[in-house]
């Protein structure tokens, strides 16, 4: 698995492990929120937002530029999307909750626009 550090983890694999530019569909990452989501949702939505969702936790690829050499030319555009979102990932922490009623209608179109009724995962 790929670590924060780049560093070899308790799996035993670092990035020496794979083959350059073999594409980050091929590196095993760490399961958490993002790869979750991902695959609950990933047959419906534009490839763009799978890659926001996937990767935007994964900060040293695109935050600090790390483990660019696994990243295939595909990897390095869909980048860009992650890389959009980070202002409003990153830096929309408030200590003031959101109104839910001023944004709910907002979200609900968004999920009504991509993703269907029942989720066949």
């Amino acid at each position: 698995m790929v670590s924060n550090t780049g560093s070899y983890t308790s799996a035993g694999r670092g990035p020496a492990d794979y083959e350059e530019s073999c594409g980050l569909d091929r590196v095993d990452m760490s399961w958490g929120h993002d790869e979750y989501l991902y695959h609950v949702v990933k047959d419906y939505p534009p490839v763009g937002s799978l890659c926001m969702i996937r990767y935007h936790s994964f900060y040293p690829a695109h935050r600090e530029g790390e483990y660019a050499c696994l990243m295939n030319q595909r990897d390095r555009e869909m980048f860009a999307w992650v890389r959009n979102l980070n202002p409003f990932d990153l830096y929309s922490k408030s200590n003031e909750r959101p109104n839910q009623k001023e944004i709910r209608t907002f979200y609900e179109e968004l999920v009504f626009e991509f993703l269907p009724a029942k989720l066949d995962w």
